[in-house]
């Protein structure tokens, strides 16, 4: 599985699916706390750099899952 660095404190489980590789799924608000406290981003920056170097990256069928809460997505 495919591990997004620096961020494996925001791992929250593993996704499977049939006849696909497990991927790691990771809590993308934890991930915002990790590079706000780690990196000193504000929360706009962390988001910016998130959407654009994180979720925006696909580096194959492995690539991680980042969960977003339902009740907060549009």
């Amino acid at each position: 599985m495919m591990k997004a660095e620096g961020f494996d404190k925001a791992i929250i489980g593993v996704g499977q699916q049939f006849d696909k590789p497990d991927r790691l799924i990771y809590d993308y608000d934890k991930c915002l706390l990790i590079l706000m406290t780690d990196q000193g981003f504000t929360e706009e920056e962390a988001i910016e750099w998130m959407e654009f170097n994180v979720k925006g990256a696909y580096v194959g069928e492995g690539t991680p899952i980042f969960k977003i809460d339902y009740a907060t997505y549009e």
